[in-house]
């Protein structure tokens, strides 16, 4: 049994030995074998990749109750540090771009490019249709409003309250 240990960590260090003193051959080697069999070596990943895929699916079905179970257990554990967090992201430029966009989506707008849409809505002062200067708020009559077909769901203009209110929800067939 000890020659077996003896021989292992003998070709061990020989194997260490000769990386090091041929290091520049060997990556060269690899680089050709790399170039030579390149679809071979994206099917390998590719099958490798699936039965990863195939593994965890399985292990998530598998475990699926625990991990609700656990999942739960955290949340109620760190409520409030949960709730401080998901505050602290509103406030920040992330949470109120994706705050705004997803009230946008719930109304029924339709969009290409919501953050495009986003830095317009930003970046207009005026109303479109009368030219009044928009402030952000609740409660003003020259508050900021998206206004949108209710039938497309297509986004139309940036408009004061007031307009968006006097503005037909459907546009005439």
């Amino acid at each position: 049994m000890p020659s077996k240990e003896k021989k292992k960590e003998y070709m061990k260090e020989y194997n260490q030995k000769y990386y090091k003193e041929n290091i520049e051959q060997i990556k060269e080697q690899q680089k050709e074998y790399r170039e030579k069999n390149q679809e071979k070596i994206l099917e390998q990943h590719k099958k490798y990749n699936e039965q990863r895929k195939e593994y965890f699916q399985k292990y998530r079905e598998k475990n699926k109750e625990q991990r609700k179970e656990y999942f739960k257990k955290y949340n109620e554990e760190h409520k409030e540090q949960n709730k401080e967090q998901r505050k602290e992201w509103k406030q920040t430029y992330q949470g109120k771009k994706s705050l705004r966009i997803n009230n946008w989506k719930q109304r029924g707008l339709i969009s290409e490019d919501y953050d495009k849409l986003y830095e317009h809505y930003l970046n207009t002062n005026e109303c479109d249709n009368c030219g009044i200067e928009l402030v952000e708020g609740f409660r003003d009559s020259n508050r900021k409003c998206l206004d949108h077909s209710h039938k497309t769901g297509e986004f139309r203009n940036i408009l004061c309250n007031t307009c968006n209110i006097m503005r037909p929800l459907y546009e005439p067939d």
